[in-house]
């Protein structure tokens, strides 16, 4: 495999700065694949995955409102406002019609609020390792993902993190993976040079306190019947004991989705595009080439 060049950009969208990342020559003929990251992570996530995808398809990957090399707004945290940050980075800045979209974490439900507000530009969506809020289901497993509660307490996660980043976001990279070496030295440094900021910090927590909004308007929607009318593949960590969620994903899709793929990814907990890019490369671009 060749490695390629990642071209750094920026897009004004007037209240949000988006930093994004391309890999492959962007053009109106190929729909591209968009990344979106998780906490506590960046687009650098993505890094070995765009490698391999850019293969065949140009390939975006956004930081997020708030988070990485983005802008750090007070507000909109939610993801339906996040989403909107993202097609007007997608269909006003860069002019595209179409893309297939890709979530992980947090960009898990950033991409199905894409999807569901916005179905006639998604051709594909995969979710990675995350259930969708409002899905009927159990968001932090009943309790057992401690954290949320904890992140959407008011203050107190700044006040107990701020100038501890290492300790704490490290505590997540290695306990949230089956494969130790997924997220490196060199991976942390780069989390944690935008994650020390206190005004990323503090998006990071945002993210985690939208989610009895989030819930709500997803809710609200599916209540409607609606159900997302494109191709999904939902993909799981295998190892539960490294935080992977195996057929969640798969099983919340079916609730939010017409038409749903699922696959459990083996020896991956939680951080699947960074313990196993080759594989979650190669079902992304099989979910594709199916979709046509």
């Amino acid at each position: 495999m060749t490695s390629r060049e990642f071209e750094h950009r920026f897009a004004d969208l007037g209240d949000v700065t988006i930093h994004y990342v391309t890999l492959g020559e962007l053009s109106s003929s190929t729909p591209p694949i968009v990344l979106l990251h998780g906490w506590p992570q960046t687009w650098y996530e993505w890094r070995d995955v765009m490698q391999r995808l850019a293969e065949h398809y140009p390939v975006i990957a956004p930081d997020l409102r708030g988070l990485g090399d983005s802008s750090r707004p007070a507000e909109g945290y939610d993801k339906r406002t996040v989403a909107g940050d993202i097609h007007r980075l997608l269909s006003g800045h860069l002019g595209l019609r179409t893309w297939h979209c890709v979530g992980h974490d947090w960009g898990g439900p950033v991409t199905f609020a894409l999807g569901a507000w916005y179905p006639e530009a998604m051709l594909t969506m995969t979710i990675i390792d995350v259930v969708i809020p409002g899905d009927g289901g159990s968001f932090s497993q009943g309790g057992r993902r401690w954290h949320h509660a904890f992140h959407m307490t008011p203050d107190l996660p700044e006040a107990l993190v701020t100038g501890r980043e290492r300790e704490y976001l490290g505590w997540f990279y290695r306990e949230f993976s089956w494969r130790r070496d997924a997220i490196d030295d060199a991976a942390v440094t780069e989390y944690l040079r935008t994650y020390s900021d206190p005004a990323a910090l503090r998006a990071g927590f945002a993210y985690y306190r939208a989610l009895p909004r989030d819930a709500v308007d997803n809710a609200t929607l599916l209540a409607t019947g609606f159900r997302l009318p494109m191709p999904v593949l939902a993909l799981g960590g295998e190892k539960d004991e490294a935080r992977g969620r195996g057929s969640e994903p798969e099983q919340s899709m079916r609730r939010v989705a017409r038409d749903v793929t699922g696959f459990t990814v083996p020896d991956s907990g939680h951080f699947v595009p960074e313990e196993q890019p080759e594989a979650v490369a190669c079902h992304i671009l099989d979910h594709v080439a199916r979709a046509g």
